[in-house]
């Protein structure tokens, strides 16, 4: 059913330190098959590199965690075996440009970060052997095109950091923003302002990362369609905005 390429992919994945579990979830083929691989096909090394241990500071992780998961992208170095982690953010909002960057400083100290200037965006880049282990979501392919799931220990962290991943989320594929309507009122017709917040993701597995964060800390949410969720009750909003507010 599966050709080599795609047994040494799904074996190189589990080399890296991957969970059975999080491998057959990423590429769709079970548990068993890749157990059987590990048994038939000459094993392939595992990483010599340290185990990074825990991200250096939980609560900056779970907003990372957001940020990868709406803007962010993990890419193998062709020669020296690191890891490039990528965050793109909008040029519109340089206060996100410089949290990301510190953000990063704050899960693994010490590690370089610089940005690459694009087209209307910045990308906030940091060169890593131990990305992968960090976020164990990264894989061939779009995020949207392959299942997602948090590990154990990440979802540890979200529900004891829960608004710094929808911040995180927020601030990568949502926003805030100020919708208006007209009424007649004793025959004067008068503006109402609302505010409301969005999000806007392909993928139906971080839809409901988001939306399954959003019941944890008591925030009322409605799905628009399949890739956007709206919060407008004027309850929840003003939950949301101490927490999360509009991006700068």
């Amino acid at each position: 059913m599966y050709d080599m390429s795609t047994r040494r992919r799904a074996l190189a994945l589990v080399a890296q330190g991957r969970s059975l579990n999080s491998v057959s979830q990423q590429t769709g083929i079970s548990r068993a098959a890749i157990r059987s691989w590990q048994q038939r096909l000459e094993p392939l090394p595992r990483m010599t590199s340290p185990d990074p241990g825990p991200p250096a500071d939980n609560q900056a992780y779970s907003y990372l965690l957001g940020l990868y998961l709406g803007d962010g992208c993990i890419s193998g170095h062709p020669r020296s075996g690191g890891y490039y982690l990528r965050i793109a953010c909008a040029d519109a909002w340089p206060g996100l440009i410089q949290e990301c960057g510190e953000t990063i400083a704050k899960v693994r100290p010490g590690i370089g970060v610089y940005n690459l200037q694009k087209v209307g965006y910045t990308m906030v880049t940091s060169y890593s052997r131990h990305w992968p282990a960090l976020f164990p979501q990264h894989g061939p392919g779009k995020k949207h095109e392959r299942a997602i799931a948090l590990e154990p220990w990440q979802q540890a962290i979200v529900d004891t950091h829960p608004w710094d991943f929808i911040r995180g989320l927020i601030h990568s594929d949502g926003c805030r923003i100020t919708n208006w309507t007209t009424r007649v009122v004793l025959g004067e017709q008068k503006r109402y302002e609302y505010p409301r917040y969005f999000f806007t993701n392909l993928s139906g597995d971080i839809i409901r990362l988001f939306t399954s964060t959003l019941d944890k800390v008591g925030v009322d949410w409605k799905q628009a369609n399949s890739r956007n969720i709206s919060i407008a009750r004027k309850a929840s909003v003003a939950l949301m905005d101490p927490h999360v507010g509009p991006k700068h």
